[in-house]
């Protein structure tokens, strides 16, 4: 399923790398939803996860492109963040029906990851 992700063309340690970066990302989106969640009501604390999500969606990709510059001669310096992911991609990202690809299921998962942080009462 994942034999043509552009993850594999990676050496294995920019692949060690590109993990590593994605370990941190979920750290500290997971720390922000962790904090944000305290103290509020689950309602609150669902839409709190949601939103820090549709945030990563969103965001990361300046923060992993700015990793590719490192690793990739030549990459020219440039904005990569677009416009904010709408209801329909985050729907399907969380549902697993976007782009078959690690990003789109890794996504996903932190997605799910988020909304529990967010749900859990504290």
């Amino acid at each position: 399923m994942y034999e043509y992700d552009s993850f594999f063309t990676l050496t294995g340690l920019q692949q060690i790398g590109l993990v590593a970066v994605s370990v941190g990302l979920m750290l500290c989106w997971g720390h922000v939803a962790w904090r944000l969640g305290a103290k509020r009501p689950l309602t609150l604390r669902i839409v709190i996860g949601v939103a820090i999500f549709v945030s990563f969606v969103w965001l990361s990709p300046q923060i992993y492109y700015q990793y590719y510059r490192a690793i990739i001669d030549g990459l020219p310096a440039q904005w990569v963040i677009g416009r904010p992911p709408g209801p329909l991609h985050i729907l399907q990202l969380l549902s697993f029906q976007a782009s078959a690809n690690l990003s789109a299921h890794s996504q996903g998962l932190l997605g799910w990851l988020l909304l529990g942080l967010g749900a859990v009462r504290r």
